[in-house]
């Protein structure tokens, strides 16, 4: 079995040290380990420290082009390098990487498709109570709108087997945790939560500017995969909510006649039918979403048995250079040469198939297995 600790990275050269090294060189029940780092455009020293260590899979984008991208790059190039558990930790060695055993164990006994790291974000001494109960409140909503019950649904350390990836589709631009729970969620995948203490804080966030803007993009990608799934929930509430608004209007103005009053009452028929018209499009806007939703359903039945051609083991790229186990890091790591050089231009060229990210809007792999 082999296990691929993809790592994204920004700017990371002063902390991918501390999480390289504490990166198992052996697991119980997997065959080889590989490191892979996914470069968001750094301009710093990130790539020379993660050479130094001995890291020889990289996939380099040439600005960033923020974390969900940096996902969905890196887990195309593990799956075609034959990676049957993808783990996702990040470069500001947040995480516990000496858990990575621990949070693969139920993908390696089958018992889960995916593993979550539960960061117990009610005891980060780091975290303001109002981030604590923020974290709280949106891993309730995220486990509303997958039907999961995780207690950290932000959390990015997380494992992934073959066969969920292959399932799982990111679209979005911001962060993949909550969409990729959402769709698991929704496709009856199983998703096991391992507790995990982690590091102390190095440095602020990266991937937002304040809680806030965190909890718009969080939201706004929640809502979109929400309504990409349950339509109905959405669409027929709406409409239920319209149509009640119009229904009290136009009874108060069928009772006043029947009773008598003159009058014309047109305050009331103007809100009445204003609220029966908000009724009609949340029916049609209905009609549409689950038509949206079959279609979709379908693309993605054919995206996955082209991902199972793409990714059969017979086609998959082996990987370059020593597994983690056999590598040792250089006694002066910035300045080492790496063992394989995955850089396009080279002396070594990557495997015929694939190139790594030199272009900003180039795909991961421009010349995919085939």
């Amino acid at each position: 079995m082999r296990l691929f600790v993809q790592i994204p990275c920004l700017n990371e050269e002063g902390t991918l040290p501390l999480v390289l090294s504490s990166i198992p060189k052996q697991i119980d029940g997997i065959d080889e380990i590989h490191v892979l780092v996914v470069d968001d455009g750094s301009t710093d020293r990130t790539i020379e420290v993660a050479r130094s260590f001995g890291v020889v899979h990289f996939v380099r984008h040439a600005r960033n082009m923020g974390l969900a991208r940096s996902f969905r790059d890196g887990v195309d190039y593990a799956m075609a390098h034959g990676a049957d558990i993808v783990v996702n930790t990040d470069g500001d060695n947040q995480y516990p990487q000496d858990r990575i055993a621990d949070l693969v164990q139920p993908l390696i006994r089958g018992e889960a498709d995916i593993a979550i790291a539960d960061r117990q974000t009610k005891t980060i001494k780091h975290f303001s109570p109002f981030k604590k109960a923020m974290q709280s409140f949106g891993s309730q909503v995220v486990n509303f709108a997958a039907t999961t019950d995780l207690p950290d649904a932000a959390s990015g350390f997380r494992a992934y087997s073959a066969e969920a990836l292959i399932r799982l589709n990111v679209v979005t631009q911001f962060s993949y945790c909550m969409e990729t729970i959402i769709q698991a969620g929704n496709k009856r995948l199983r998703i096991a939560s391992i507790p995990v203490t982690t590091n102390a804080k190095t440095r602020e966030s990266r991937l937002f500017d304040n809680i806030f803007q965190h909890m718009s993009r969080s939201g706004q990608a929640i809502m979109r995969s929400y309504v990409m799934f349950k339509p109905h929930a959405v669409f027929l509430t709406l409409a239920a909510l319209f149509g009640l608004g119009a229904a009290i209007p136009f009874v108060r103005f069928l009772v006043l006649r029947l009773m008598g009053y003159d009058g014309n009452y047109i305050q009331s028929l103007i809100f009445g039918s204003t609220m029966l018209t908000g009724a009609l499009i949340s029916v049609a806007l209905l009609v549409i979403s689950d038509m949206l939703r079959t279609n979709r359903t379908l693309l993605e039945d054919t995206l996955e048995r082209l991902k199972e051609i793409q990714y059969d083991p017979e086609r998959v790229i082996p990987p370059a250079g020593p597994a983690w186990s056999e590598v040792r890091p250089a006694l002066d790591p910035v300045d080492a040469e790496p063992t394989v050089e995955l850089q396009p231009g080279g002396a070594d060229q990557p495997p015929k198939g694939y190139q790594t990210l030199e272009a900003a809007d180039d795909l991961v792999s421009d010349g995919r297995v085939k």
